[in-house]
């Protein structure tokens, strides 16, 4: 006789019964042989979530809409000839525009050129006192603008020797263009920085050690292997640095000495105006300032949809 499909020989020349299998989860005992069924996430009542949305979307409207529009609704207010001839009336307020628009690009040129040689610094060499490198990188997050402006008065102000010493040689820091890039250059400081570190770190250093065993030589393995890694960090960060270079207020307010067409920014020239009770023009260059900050969110959101992809 044949053996049955599945059926196994066992000692005593017996058989062994085919083994049972089974589909789907086994059934729990006190069920009646029934598999339970599958529990569904607990979701939040409906009207916790309007009452959040809501909350949201309110605190939003009233902290940021709503400011947002007033500054437009103001600055345009007497028509778009006004407001051009508030804009470009006066020569102390056009070269506010121009000076801010030479400073942040200073800066954040000398903020990309440090935040790129300290983030490769830290991400890819241990070494002591490299908590302390890191910890003053973070600095300006924690010190008023006020204070570091402040600090730059006491070093190259004219009663210092430091400061004494660039006069004597035909150089003036304070109350004039450098010390706003140097105040512009510390506020910013750890925006290129401290977007680049976490991803060098995640990217890790085996294709910079493959390129340099392949005989690739130090600007080859920067261009070709560095770049393309961090780019989009690397945009982040300069993006992040110009907008808060842009807006500057505290640190430049004490190194500037407020000289109007000479010394004065836009967000100084701004305040100067309001206190002149010249509020037009006032809004209308406040509205050049939030609309660079729009235009700075829109280039924001664009790179973290082109990082996802």
């Amino acid at each position: 006789m044949g053996a049955e499909p599945g059926a196994t020989a066992v000692a005593g020349g017996g058989r062994e019964p085919p083994e049972e299998t089974s589909a789907g989860p086994p059934s729990q005992p006190g069920l009646g042989g029934l598999t339970p069924p599958a529990r569904r996430t607990p979701a939040d009542p409906w009207y916790v979530r309007w009452a959040l949305i809501g909350l949201t979307l309110g605190i939003v409207g009233l902290l940021v809409a709503v400011p947002l529009a007033s500054v437009f609704y103001h600055a345009f207010g007497n028509g778009i000839r006004a407001y051009f001839a508030n804009l470009l009336g006066s020569r102390e307020t056009r070269h506010a525009v121009f000076l801010t628009l030479m400073v942040a690009p200073v800066a954040v040129a000398l903020n990309l050129a440090f935040g790129v040689a300290a983030a490769w610094t830290i991400a890819r060499f241990r070494f002591p006192g490299r908590a302390v490198l890191t910890a003053l990188i973070d600095l300006p997050f924690s010190v008023s603008p006020v204070v570091a402006g402040l600090l730059f008065v006491l070093l190259f102000g004219a009663p210092t020797p430091l400061g004494a010493w660039l006069q004597a040689h035909g150089y003036q820091v304070i109350f004039s263009p450098p010390g706003l890039v140097l105040a512009t250059a510390f506020v910013t400081f750890p925006f290129v920085a401290r977007e680049l570190i976490p991803v060098l770190e995640a990217v890790g250093p085996e294709e910079e050690l493959a390129a340099r065993s392949l005989g690739a030589s130090g600007w080859q393995l920067f261009w070709r292997i560095v770049v393309p890694n961090v780019k989009w960090g690397l945009l982040y960060g300069v993006i992040l640095c110009n907008a808060r270079a842009m807006g500057e207020f505290g640190a430049v307010y004490v190194v500037s000495g407020r000289i109007g067409g000479q010394t004065d920014t836009m967000p100084l020239r701004v305040e100067k105006l309001f206190q002149e009770y010249n509020t037009p023009a006032a809004f209308a260059l406040a509205s050049v300032l939030t609309l660079l900050a729009v235009v700075t969110l829109v280039a924001k959101a664009a790179l973290e949809r082109k990082k996802k992809d």
